[in-house]
């Protein structure tokens, strides 16, 4: 028994299923793919509205917001706030990575690209879009029986050639963590530069990128972190970063984007520090948005909340042996993300199913996905597993 399970939250629960209008009607278990809006994310949003009717243009505002939203994601993560450029989408990000990384195969030799079979489909397709501009792939596979990648198959891939591990922290299907203190340490020891997507698991559980010596790692907003499509952080070590020039780029990536010199003259210098991976004009209405999410998983605690999202993990992985469900990946609650996966026959019929009867899980593959989050309750679990197993019968 994992004792996370006993543990109960620090928040009043009731009051903070106040502040989320949705409760009110609908038990929101799909958090793996859309957080439900918050009082505080709507009010956010509401700002920003309300400055661009009253005021037509708040420029200087506007880019305080973004500037706090990158200060937040940075706090998340354990990062400083120069160390993070923000991007419209994982995808972008990946891109801007990828585009940066002849200058390193011609500084080390190395050329090939290790990623993992539990990449979200958008980082593998970035990455296979590059091997078709002659980057060599190492692709290490799922343990299908286990439902996640085996640490030891990562560390087995990191030859020589390999100049950059691209990992998924949570596998999107199953919700399996991968070891991140393991492989990255293995990933150091070869000399491999680390890219980690951790859009699965952050803002369940604390991350220090410091602590752990990620390179780089990106994550959007609108799973875990209560917020909105629309926006993504790119954190890159800033000594690395000092040593990359993206080939996907913009004016906000510029060491003065307010420079409007002539396009012809202008030159083609770089923002100190991650800065120079930030693109055109930034995704403001979505910046409010995340940092109000984001702030409240601050205030919160993020000790706190994988605590609470752990025992709610595990009486769902615990409801689902008692109802004769088939469990997709690890059945410890602390080796996975809150996303607990069952095997079903059709899973996108299962999830409309599910929704008509008030309970929002989500589909992926072969997979129900039942994801709670720090506002959820005990009871949430239990009624989305009799309505899983109503559906099914």
């Amino acid at each position: 028994m994992d004792p996370g399970r006993d543990v109960q939250p620090p928040w009043d629960l009731a009051t903070l299923r106040e502040r989320i209008p949705l409760l009110e009607t609908t038990i929101p278990m799909n958090h793996c793919s859309q957080a439900p809006q918050t009082r505080a994310t709507g009010e956010a949003a509401a700002r920003y509205l309300d400055s661009w009717n009253r005021d037509g243009m708040d420029w200087d505002a506007w880019m305080a917001e973004v500037e706090a939203a990158r200060t937040s994601f940075a706090r998340l993560i354990g990062a400083a706030a120069d160390e993070v450029a923000v991007f419209s989408s994982v995808s972008h990000a990946t891109a801007a990575v990828a585009s940066c990384l002849d200058l390193l195969r011609e500084r080390t030799g190395r050329r090939a690209v290790a990623l993992t079979e539990a990449e979200f489909p958008t980082v593998a397709h970035v990455w296979k879009a590059q091997a078709r501009r002659g980057t060599p792939l190492r692709w290490i596979p799922v343990d299908p029986a286990a439902g996640r990648v085996p640490e030891e198959a990562v560390e087995e891939a990191l030859d020589e050639d390999v100049l950059l591990l691209s990992a998924a922290h949570g596998y999107f299907q199953t919700g399996a963590l991968l070891d991140l203190d393991a492989v990255v340490a293995a990933a150091r020891d070869a000399g491999v530069l680390t890219y980690v997507d951790a859009y699965q698991s952050l803002g369940t559980r604390p991350l220090d990128v410091k602590r752990v010596g990620i390179d780089m790692l990106a994550s959007g907003s609108l799973k875990f972190l209560l917020g909105t499509p629309g926006i993504a952080f790119l954190y890159v070590r800033r000594d690395l970063a000092e040593r990359l020039e993206p080939a996907v780029t913009g004016w906000f990536g510029r060491a003065d984007p307010f420079a409007f010199e002539p396009p012809r003259d202008s030159p083609l210098d770089w923002a100190p520090g991650t800065r120079r991976f930030d693109g055109g004009t930034p995704p403001v209405l979505p910046a409010y948005v995340a940092r109000a999410g984001m702030d409240l998983l601050l205030d919160a605690g993020l000790e706190a909340v994988g605590a609470w999202t752990r025992a709610l993990a595990g009486r769902l992985i615990d409801g689902g042996r008692e109802r004769g469900l088939e469990l997709m990946g690890p059945a410890d609650p602390s080796g996975r993300t809150p996303t607990v996966a069952f095997r079903v026959a059709d899973s996108h019929r299962v999830e409309v199913a599910m929704r008509r009867r008030g309970v929002l899980p989500s589909a992926r593959g072969p997979a129900v996905r039942l994801a709670p989050h720090y506002h959820s309750t005990m009871e949430d679990v239990e009624r989305a597993l009799d309505v899983l197993v109503e559906v099914l019968a």
